[in-house]
C-alpha cells in the first residue's frame, strides 16, 4: 500500500536555527567568514565574485561584492568603513579604504598582467570617488570604486582580507578593528597530451581553481592520470579549507573515460571517498569532465590517517584510476519551475548496501544547474520518513548545495521494497527562491537491472501504448476522470492487449490503496508529450505490482 509522505518542506525549515562552522572556508564564487561577537550581535563578512565561475584570462572586469551583516537578524549594517587587502600565494596585490551606506560594498576588479614589480602590489591603482569624511573609496549607488591591478590575471586560491573599521556613521570607529579572512578561487586551464598503448596522442586539460599543477602523467597500463600540486598540510590551514577543486577534461572519444565509467580517486596515495569524484558528461559537446571536489572533512580525514610527518608537506598529489564500465538505473523528477533532477545509481547494489545516488540537476533549456541548493529525504511504505538533507549551511541558504550541479549522496536502502524521494529545490547561488519547488518520484533497489522498478535503456522490454490511451491520461490528471475509472480502464487494456508493458509480479489485490501524486504527474506530462511511453510505463508497471491494478 502507498502512504501519503511527510512534507519535506516542513523539515527543511525546522533546521533554520541552526548554525555549523562548516559553513566557513575558502568558496569557489563566494565565502562567509567565521562570525564575531559584536554589540549584541554575530556579525561576519560574505564576499562573493561575479562571474563566480572565473577563469583567467577569460575576463576583462570582475565585481567583488563585500557584505558586513548581522547573521541572527540577516540585516546589513549600514555605514561601513572597510579595509580591504586582496593576496595570491603570499603576495599582497591590493590595500585601500572603503565606505558605503547600506553594508554592502561593489568593487570593480580589472585583471592587468605584465607585473614585474617584486611586490605586485606596486602595480595597482584605484580610481573613484574619495568619501569626505570616512576618507575611503566610495561606493555610491551603481557607482563603484575600480581596482586595476594584477588580481585574478592568474588561476588560484586569493585570499580577501577585510577589516570593518568603523560602522552606523562615517565618523564612527569601532573600537577595536573586525578582521575577517574570505577565500575565493578563480580557474585556469592548463594542457597535456596523453600517449595511450596505441600510441595515439590525447589532449588532455585540468583546470585547476587553486594553484599550478605538475609533474603530469598517464599510465598505459591502467590509464590512470596523476599530477600534483602545492598544497599547505598544516592542520591550522586545514581547518579552514572548505573544498579543493580540480577537473580533469577528456575528449569524449577517449573511452576508458566514457560517462558509465567508474573510477577510484587518490590524494597523496589514500583513496578518497566516492562522493569526491563526480563525471560531469553534460557541460561540455566535446569532452567528458571529472571533478575532484575535495572537502575539508575529507582533507582532515587525510591528514589524520597519515599522521603528524604529513603535517609539514608542502604538495598535493592527485591521481584518478578508471575501474571499468557499470550499468545504472535511472529515473527522472520534473519541478513546477521547468527544472528537471536526474537520478542515477549503480544497478550492482541492492538492498543493505550503502548506495551512491547521483542527483543531477538541469534548467528548462537542459543545461546543468550549477550551485543549485537542493534538500530531499526518502519515504517507506509506513509513511516513515528518514535520510533527510537539509544541508549544514543554514544561515547562508536552506538546503545543500552542488556546486558543478552533479552530486553524489550516500544512501542505505534498508530492505527490498518502495520508497518515496522527495526533493526540493530552494534555491541556486548565493540565495534562496521565494518560492520552494518540490517533486516526488516512487523506486526500488535490486541487485540488478533486471530486478529494477525503473527500466534503463539495456534492459528495457517492449512497451506498447496507443496514442488515444493519451486522452484518458489527459483527463484523469485534469481530474475529469477518478482513480478507479482510471484504474479500471488501464486494467481492461492491459488484460485485452491493447496496452502492452514490461513483465511485471502483480501485488496481491488492494482495493483501499491510493494511486500517488507522481503516477498522476507522470500522466500529465505523458499525455502532454514531456516523457516517452517508457517513463508512463514504470508508473503502470507499480500500480500492477501495488495491487491497485489485477492483471
Amino acid at each position: 500500500m502507498y502512504y501519503k509522505s511527510f512534507l519535506l518542506i516542513a523539515a527543511v525549515c525546522v533546521t533554520l536555527p541552526f548554525l555549523s562552522e562548516d559553513a566557513f572556508g575558502h568558496g569557489l564564487g563566494g565565502d562567509a567568514a567565521p562570525p564575531i561577537s559584536f554589540e549584541g550581535m554575530e556579525v561576519t563578512i560574505f564576499t562573493q565574485l561575479d562571474p563566480a565561475d572565473m577563469t583567467a584570462g577569460e575576463v576583462d572586469s570582475a565585481n567583488i561584492a563585500i557584505r558586513f551583516y548581522d547573521m541572527l537578524t540577516d540585516e546589513n549594517l549600514e555605514q561601513v568603513t572597510y579595509r580591504v587587502e586582496v593576496w595570491r600565494s603570499g603576495d599582497l596585490l591590493a590595500r585601500n579604504y572603503f565606505y558605503d551606506d547600506d553594508g554592502e560594498l561593489n568593487v570593480e576588479v580589472r585583471p592587468k598582467g605584465d607585473c614585474y614589480e617584486a611586490k605586485p602590489w606596486k602595480c595597482t591603482e584605484y580610481y573613484g570617488e574619495v568619501h569626505g569624511t570616512a576618507g575611503g573609496l566610495f561606493a555610491r549607488g551603481d557607482g563603484r570604486p575600480l581596482i586595476d591591478g594584477p588580481i585574478f590575471e592568474k588561476g588560484g586560491l586569493y585570499n580577501v582580507k577585510v577589516s570593518i573599521e568603523g560602522a552606523t556613521s562615517p565618523r564612527s570607529l569601532v573600537a577595536q578593528p573586525l578582521n575577517f579572512d574570505t577565500f575565493v578561487s578563480v580557474a585556469q586551464d592548463q594542457s597535456f597530451f596523453i600517449k595511450t598503448a596505441e600510441a595515439a596522442e590525447v589532449p588532455v586539460t585540468v583546470k585547476t581553481y587553486y594553484d599550478d599543477v605538475e609533474n603530469f602523467s598517464f599510465n598505459q597500463a591502467n590509464n590512470a592520470i596523476s599530477f600534483d600540486m602545492p598544497f599547505d598540510w598544516d592542520p591550522e590551514y586545514i581547518e579552514l579549507v572548505q573544498m579543493v577543486h580540480e577537473e580533469i577534461r577528456v575528449p569524449k572519444s577517449f573511452d576508458p573515460y566514457n560517462p558509465e565509467t567508474s573510477f577510484k580517486g587518490y590524494v597523496d596515495g589514500v583513496e578518497v571517498d566516492q562522493r569526491v569524484l563526480v563525471m560531469d558528461p553534460y557541460s561540455s559537446e566535446t569532452e567528458n569532465i571529472v571533478h575532484f571536489l575535495v572537502t575539508g572533512t575529507e582533507l582532515q580525514r587525510i591528514n589524520e590517517l597519515l599522521g603528524e610527518s604529513h603535517y609539514s608537506s608542502k604538495s598535493m598529489s592527485f591521481e584518478l584510476v578508471p575501474e571499468g564500465t557499470v550499468e545504472k538505473n535511472s529515473f527522472d523528477m520534473r519541478f513546477d519551475n521547468g527544472y528537471k533532477a536526474i537520478i542515477a545509481w549503480d544497478s550492482k547494489y541492492g538492498a543493505g548496501d550503502e548506495i551512491p545516488f547521483e542527483f543531477s540537476f538541469f534548467d528548462n533549456n537542459n543545461g546543468l544547474v550549477k550551485d543549485v541548493i537542493y534538500a530531499f529525504g526518502l519515504v517507506n511504505t509506513q509513511g516513515e520518513q528518514f535520510n533527510l538533507v537539509t544541508g549544514d549551511n543554514p544561515e547562508l541558504f536552506v538546503g545543500t548545495k552542488s556546486v558543478e550541479g552533479i552530486a553524489t549522496h550516500m544512501i542505505t536502502i534498508p530492505d527490498d521494497n518502495m520508497y518515496t524521494l522527495n526533493l526540493v529545490l530552494t534555491g541556486e547561488g548565493f540565495s534562496n527562491y521565494d518560492e520552494f519547488f518540490q517533486s516526488s518520484q516512487m523506486f526500488e533497489v535490486g541487485v540488478s537491472t533486471s530486478s529494477s522498478f525503473v527500466p534503463t535503456p539495456s534492459t528495457q522490454q517492449s512497451v506498447s501504448i496507443p496514442d488515444w490511451v493519451k486522452n484518458n491520461a489527459k483527463w484523469w490528471s485534469d481530474g475529469e476522470i477518478d482513480d478507479n475509472t482510471f484504474a479500471s480502464g488501464i486494467e481492461f487494456m492491459i488484460k485485452q492487449g491493447i496496452i502492452s508493458v514490461p513483465t511485471t509480479s502483480s501485488g496481491a489485490q488492494n482495493d483501499n490503496a491510493t494511486i500517488p501524486d507522481w503516477v498522476r504527474n507522470n500522466a500529465a506530462w505523458w499525455a502532454n508529450g514531456e516523457i516517452d511511453d517508457n517513463t508512463f510505463a514504470s508508473g503502470i508497471q507499480f500500480l500492477v505490482k501495488e495491487g491497485i491494478i489485477s492483471v
